[in-house]
């Protein structure tokens, strides 16, 4: 039987530490997914359910973005895509009962671990203003309070309408409709913290703010670049593609400031010889220091500039623009600086460019090792310079590849999850429903904060996510959410943003992907969009929860019936009952999505259009490919000092805590851990296993302080630290962020630690 929830927070400040690992899945991974899987579903729920993952008939993992082939095997999942399924297909249950007995001060004292175990909620809970605890509260009544809170408002602005990336093509849509049509662009989401940077760099100089490779184009590829990314823990499916692409000729380059064993050896549990032996993925690793990717790419540039031959003359010719104002500014590219920002030697980088000069096939891959800097949308646009010089993108087996977080993050952003709309998109949306959409910029995520904490936001309403741990500056988002008049969550299971409230509280709970979804109209499927534009049908196969729970569009559609009243001309109601015609109206409006119901019948369903892989055409302000010329940045750090980034550990997901132990880098039983190179801990006088807080030193002169870490002396990168968030979010400055795109600056926290008493 699966074993009940923790009846008390486990210690999370003394772990055990033992050597890191040098390889990824295999039988290990096995055992840890069927235990963890075992003990939230039982073995006959478990069977019934994985073996539904990713499959054509089945439904998307809930997980990451990584696609999936054509021909698919019968585990079609990884071990931290099964967990992120066993904890939402959990037989454990959050009851009306379970609030009465924990006060939302109890829930406050919690670890988002302990909470995310209890459980699924089964029904609507409400927190009336200066109430202690949650209470049941019906469907109707919880649609009137958020209908007569946002009809106080003196503007739509004052209302925040946020989106994780785990909700369907079909519910973001309708949220996106609804926010506009109720007259604000304020519809921050997940993206604003992690790709956004990629967005806006590859918007700029391809037209296209998405990859531009396929599944297959990593099979065919003659050299790929991994750069600021860990597949084995945040895209484990990714290293099956990798192992491929080795077997059919490909080299790698790791570029990271922390070794990976996932990029250094893959036993693939898919097959006994990958069991057994597995194989060595990476050729090349170059240990970057934090922030030192763009002077990397930017020495390449200037490297394969002055290799003869090795530039595509006539693609540059053609297809793109400022190519010279580029190359003057890669030529000044200076050794020294370069191997100051990056730590690399000449000789490691001489060999990365013997690489690249041997390859006709070139993809970069990328995640928020590149995204989360202050000058994180430069750097990716260096690295779109280094493609463009050899012509590696719009050809088969190269291009970019940003690796996408969250499942349908990517798709959220196609349905118009966005606070800067374009112009056409706007257009498209007043032709098909008869209103004027706002045309004024809304309010990103960390802009959103801003207007809480300010008061010029009253209302935020998140679909599904854990805004207040995945967002910047702990302190002072909290401080901010409790000023709003209401918050509202749509969730399946407890999070930390449950018990950061505004003056009322609404928790309503949702389907989730493996829950079967029955309207008036029939059992429904939603849809969502991979990494690489691909867009396919997801089918859940298990019970709902409980009889109480609505799905994301039922509640989209009947908010919006109780805010918009009888003056919406919009069918909601004909929405809740059949997605089809939701559907129907996103062909209407969504380039690419023609035909929509009939694509998504096909097993695999369909890709996505992109002029610049599919055409060689790049739509941006000038039609061609965009050479750029930023100047060089990378981050300086006092004496004294470190540079922290956040990450996750192997056992969570985003802010979802599975377990405690970290096993690849060899941290078990605890989370409050700084990872730091040997020789800087002894220069710090910090001992293995000695505690030291850590604190944040930003230009504001503001005290940003994580007490308690064990200290682990690890082979990262000179001058640099890890640590796992969200326990280190509160270090990362509100007003800290990566120019154009607004990102928090996550992954380039300047700390010092100072030696605290141990645990």
């Amino acid at each position: 039987m699966p074993s009940k929830p923790p009846a008390g927070d486990p210690v999370q400040d003394a772990p055990q530490v033992a050597a890191p690992q040098h390889a990824a899945a295999g039988l290990t991974a096995i055992a840890h997914t069927l235990r963890m899987a075992q003990q939230q579903m039982g073995v006959a729920r478990t069977a019934r359910t994985l073996l539904k993952v990713n499959q054509k008939d089945g439904f998307d993992c809930p997980g990451c973005a990584w696609p999936e082939g054509d021909k698919r095997h019968l585990a079609e999942f990884c071990e931290n895509g099964a967990k992120a399924v066993a904890e939402e297909a959990t037989v454990r249950r959050v009851t009306p009962e379970f609030f009465a007995a924990h006060p939302v001060s109890d829930l406050a004292d919690r670890s988002g671990y302990w909470l995310g175990q209890q459980g699924r909620i089964t029904r609507p809970a409400y927190l009336a203003e200066g109430a202690t605890h949650y209470e049941p509260v019906t469907w109707e009544k919880a649609f009137a309070i958020i209908a007569e809170e946002l009809g106080a408002l003196d503007s739509p602005d004052e209302a925040l309408f946020y989106t994780s990336g785990r909700t369907s093509n079909e519910a973001a849509f309708l949220l996106q409709l609804f926010a506009r049509e109720f007259g604000t662009n304020n519809l921050p989401d997940c993206s604003n913290m992690c790709h956004e940077s990629s967005g806006s760099a590859l918007t700029e100089t391809i037209g296209v703010g998405k990859g531009s490779v396929s599944l297959e184009d990593l099979h065919r590829a003659d050299l790929i670049i991994v750069a600021g990314q860990n597949p084995g823990t945040n895209h484990p499916r990714m290293l099956t593609a990798l192992e491929q692409a080795k077997a059919s000729g490909a080299k790698i380059i790791s570029v990271n400031p922390l070794p990976e064993a996932g990029l250094e050896r893959f036993k693939n549990p898919q097959h006994v010889t990958g069991l057994v032996k597995g194989v060595s993925l990476t050729d090349l690793f170059l240990q970057v220091r934090i922030g030192g990717d763009q002077a990397l790419f930017r020495l390449l540039n200037k490297l394969v500039l002055a290799s003869e031959g090795a530039v595509d003359e006539r693609f540059v010719a053609e297809h793109t623009h400022g190519f010279e104002e580029f190359a003057e500014a890669a030529r000044t590219a200076d050794w020294d600086e370069t191997l100051a920002a990056t730590g690399l030697t000449r000789g490691e980088i001489e060999q990365a460019l013997a690489m690249v000069l041997a390859s006709e096939r070139t993809i970069v891959c990328w995640a928020m090792g590149l995204t989360q800097h202050k000058h994180s949308v430069a750097t990716i646009r260096e690295v779109v310079n280094f493609l463009l010089l050899r012509g590696n993108i719009g050809r088969p087996g190269a291009g970019v590849c940003p690796v996408r977080g969250h499942s349908n993050v990517q798709g959220d952003r196609t349905m118009g999850i966005f606070e800067r709309p374009s112009a056409a998109f706007l257009d498209a949306l007043e032709a098909e429903f008869g209103f004027a959409p706002p045309r004024h910029h809304g309010l990103d995520v960390v802009r959103s904060i801003e207007a809480l904490r300010d008061g010029r936001a009253k209302v935020f309403f998140a679909m599904g996510g854990n805004f207040v741990a995945a967002t910047p500056d702990t302190g002072v988002t909290e401080a901010a959410v409790r000023r709003a008049r209401l918050t509202v969550h749509v969730s399946t299971k407890l999070n930390r943003s449950h018990a950061v409230t505004g003056r009322r509280a609404l928790i309503l709970p949702t389907l989730g992907r493996t829950d079967k979804d029955v309207q008036a109209g029939g059992r429904q499927v939603v849809t969502v969009e991979d990494s690489m534009g691909m867009v396919h049908a997801s089918r859940g196969n298990l019970a709902p929860a409980g009889p109480h729970l609505l799905s994301e569009p039922a509640i989209v559609a009947r908010m919006a019936r109780a805010v918009l009243g009888p003056a919406s001309r919009t069918p909601w109601e004909e929405f809740e009952k059949d997605y089809g015609t939701i559907r129907d109206r996103i062909a209407r409006v969504v380039p690419g999505f023609e035909d929509f119901n009939a694509r998504i019948a096909r097993p695999g369903g369909f890709a996505l259009p992109h002029a610049p892989r599919d055409e060689r055409r790049f739509p941006t302000a000038t039609g061609k490919a965009n050479f750029t010329a930023a100047p060089v940045e990378y981050p300086r750090v006092p004496a004294g000092r470190l540079l922290l980034q956040t990450l996750r550990s192997h056992d969570q997901y985003n802010t979802t805590i599975y377990g405690l132990d970290d096993r690849y880098r060899g941290i078990k039983g605890g989370r409050r851990v700084v990872l730091v190179h040997p020789d800087d801990a002894r220069e710090l006088g910090l001992a293995d296993g000695a505690y030291a807080d850590l604190v944040g030193e930003w230009k504001d002169g503001v005290e940003r302080r994580a007490p308690g870490f064990r200290v682990v002396h690890y082979p990262t990168a000179r001058g640099c630290a890890a640590a796992y968030y969200p326990e280190t979010n509160v270090l990362v400055p509100l007003d800290s962020t990566a120019d154009t795109s607004n990102t928090p600056a996550s992954k380039s926290v300047v700390v010092r630690l100072e030696q605290s008493p141990s645990a």
